[in-house]
């Protein structure tokens, strides 16, 4: 069987401290993690034996024979087996535990035949097997103003999975949430990590958005802005009659108190609407009104 190169499965050199070991082994095991690359056989190879050469340059008795052995694993073996009599028949002699067995009697799993061969199986030897977090996962969540009026829940899909959140009302647009546990699962027993879904909340075609306040541009014709009256106007939550005050000017801008959005969190809090009032001029007018028109310039 062939000798496997631990430290070229993890993209290191011999001198690699036990940080460099712990941090090369995060960053590839994330990456071919068979969460992340489903019926990817290559990759789930891959995976296998990161976490095989991991079990053996993360566990300092592991590494130490590792090194000292290297290519000449078959003959270190025979060394190694020859020192392991020898310490058990001084035991035997003054009354020591057997050092054979315990310990020593686990199964492979999905390690090496050179593995199996040097350290006997995984985690042999007193070993350990790290635990890592998982990889967090990013997704986007597109609403639309209107969606932002409530806190509702929805039903997003990763990586197979239904997940139901809760969109807080008044969120912002390009706003994250996390929601811990939802990631990628965990390696060796670790803990899983997080989903953060950010919002995308294109611009409305009727409002402008700034904050928890909304604003709009209406259109007001002369003669209400003139005399005064009542229009009616679009709110998010429907629509409501608006009073118009005599001799309007072009411009102006009115608030409709608490017809906004709900502030972040607080379902009962809510911004202001701004109207801007647009004057339309009059336009394709008979002879009777242009003479009306020139009668009041004339006033």
């Amino acid at each position: 069987m062939a000798f496997i190169d631990y430290y070229k499965v993890l993209e290191l050199n011999k001198t690699a401290s036990d940080k460099d070991i712990k941090n090369a082994y995060r960053k590839l095991a994330r990456k071919y993690h068979p969460d992340l690359n489903p019926n990817d056989a290559t990759a789930n190879k891959k995976f296998q034996e990161l976490n095989e050469a991991n079990e053996v340059l993360s566990d300092p008795e592991k590494r130490k024979k590792y090194d000292k052995y290297g290519e000449n694993w078959q003959h270190g073996e025979a060394q190694e087996q020859q020192n392991r009599q020898q310490q058990y028949s001084r035991q035997s002699t003054t009354g020591g535990a057997d050092s054979f067995g315990g310990a020593d009697a686990f199964s492979g799993g999905d390690f090496s035949d050179f593995f199996q061969s040097m350290f006997g199986g995984a985690g042999g030897g007193g070993g350990r097997r790290t635990g890592y977090r998982g990889q967090d996962l990013n997704a986007e969540l597109q609403l639309s103003l209107q969606d932002v009026m409530q806190t509702h829940k929805q039903t997003l899909t990763i990586n197979g999975k239904n997940i139901r959140i809760t969109i807080p009302a008044g969120i912002a647009n390009g706003q994250t949430i996390k929601i811990a546990g939802h990631g990628g699962a965990g390696i060796n027993g670790g803990p899983a990590g997080d989903l953060y879904i950010k919002f995308n909340i294109p611009a409305d075609a009727r409002f402008k958005r700034d904050g928890s306040n909304l604003y709009n541009t209406i259109k007001l014709d002369l003669y209400t802005a003139v005399l005064g009256g009542e229009i009616t106007a679009e709110t998010l939550s429907g629509k409501v009659k608006v009073k118009v005050k005599p001799e309007t000017q072009n411009g102006t801008k009115v608030k409709l108190k608490g017809k906004g959005l709900p502030v972040y969190k607080k379902d009962t809090e809510f911004g202001d609407l701004y109207l801007t009032y647009d004057i339309q001029v009059p336009v394709n007018l008979s002879e009777k009104q242009k003479q009306l028109f020139e009668e009041l310039s004339k006033s």
